[in-house]
């Protein structure tokens, strides 16, 4: 007997309850609109609609023609944190690898000497490496770093310590920029993240400062399906403007 509460939300907690106790592992199918309307009995409206919300929340995927599937949990990171990548996969039970592709000193372009906040075009240290989650890529990380603030960067071994571990252990960050579009990836990062030429991906511009010098300026590239950002802030509400002035501030 289900507990109290619109019909589709109940059939959606059951859903949920059997996903999130693991008696139903990713890529394990659930049961159908008709299979939910004979054992709930509901209407076909009221299944499809959980079906369809658990879809759209990411927790299942429908194929037409087969069935409903327990879908893989997407790896998701912080926007708001300047959080490790390696972090994150460990907190999964998952394994973490990485290959640098490209360790160099370069002069900067217009571009990047405006991005570092720079009179004129300088030296600039140039990472690219590949984060892996049990073998799959899941994250191009391609890096410049200020000289002049990490002048040991390009003498680290970032596939046992990641350029941010570094990074926040040495260098104190006192603001952050982030910038996040959707994007096509180049045949080269296809290559990379093994990603069909029609997938997207998700990429974050990442800038930071120290003692008023920008550090380092990072583009994240991760394969659309098998990654999201997220954020969560929250708001500490002024008086109410019933009572006089007031204002919605956010709080990190």
């Amino acid at each position: 007997m289900m507990e109290p509460g619109p019909l589709y939300q109940r059939v959606k907690d059951h859903i949920l309850g059997q996903i999130r106790k693991g008696a139903w592992q990713p890529g394990a199918r659930v049961p159908s609109e008709n299979e939910l309307v004979e054992h709930f009995r509901i209407s076909r409206m009221t299944a499809n609609r959980a079906l369809k919300e658990l879809t759209a929340d990411g927790f299942l995927a429908r194929v037409p023609g087969v069935g409903t599937f327990v879908k893989e949990p997407q790896a998701r990171s912080s926007l708001l944190e300047l959080r490790n990548i390696p972090d994150e996969i460990k907190s999964r039970g998952h394994g973490y690898s990485a290959h640098v592709e490209v360790m160099e000193t370069v002069t900067a372009t217009a571009a990047l000497a405006e991005k570092f906040e720079m009179k004129e075009p300088g030296r600039l240290y140039h990472l690219l490496m590949l984060h892996k989650e049990d073998g799959t890529p899941v994250q191009i990380e391609d890096r410049y770093v200020n000289p002049h603030v990490a002048p040991q960067f390009l003498e680290r071994d970032f596939t046992r310590v990641t350029p941010t571990a570094y990074l926040i252990a040495t260098i104190p960050v006192d603001e952050l920029e982030h910038t996040v579009e959707a994007v096509m990836p180049s045949s080269e990062e296809q290559r990379l993240l093994d990603i069909a030429a029609n997938e997207p991906c998700l990429a974050l511009h990442r800038r930071s400062w120290s003692g008023g010098q920008v550090v380092t300026v990072a583009f994240l590239l991760y394969p659309a399906s098998r990654y999201a950002l997220h954020s969560r802030h929250k708001a500490a509400p002024f008086p109410s403007p019933l009572a006089g002035e007031g204002k919605m501030k956010i709080r990190d």
